[in-house]
């Protein structure tokens, strides 16, 4: 898939700086494919407004999709499925104490009606969120 705008369609988001080497595994599946993105660091407990913001703002900016990894009590993708219709894909990172299992159960366990597609813990998820990014993106892709 080959896209002739350089728009942004993808937002990947982290909510920490130590999520930067599962997180990258994403971006680079987007640089592979030539998906333009945007990385933030959004952190829904330290940072609840920017995070609405961003959230509220992301389909008028042209954002098709939101891959948002997070780790420990892992509220960012969760808290911007609340806040959008664009479509979450929530990647669990590892915590230091349980190796990810606490991130994947708060980002997975979403109530009815607040939507996040769920992946993998670690590399694996991100890389794959990417995978499914593009392959959204793909189906507008004419």
């Amino acid at each position: 898939a080959q896209f002739m705008s350089n728009t942004i369609k993808v937002g990947v988001v982290m909510g920490s700086d130590s999520d930067w080497p599962v997180m990258s595994h994403a971006i680079d599946i987007l640089q592979q494919f030539g998906i333009p993105y945007e990385t933030q660091v959004l952190s829904a407990h330290r940072m609840p407004d920017e995070m609405f913001a961003y959230a509220k703002e992301a389909r008028v900016k042209g954002l098709k999709v939101i891959i948002a990894g997070a780790g420990g009590a892992a509220h960012l993708p969760g808290m911007l499925a609340s806040q959008t219709i664009v479509p979450i894909l929530g990647v669990p990172v590892p915590s230091r104490y349980l190796r990810g299992e606490d991130s994947l159960l708060s980002i997975v366990q979403m109530p009815k009606g607040i939507p996040v597609a769920t992946f993998a813990i670690g590399e694996a998820g991100a890389a794959n969120a990417a995978l499914t990014a593009v392959a959204i993106l793909a189906l507008d892709d004419t």
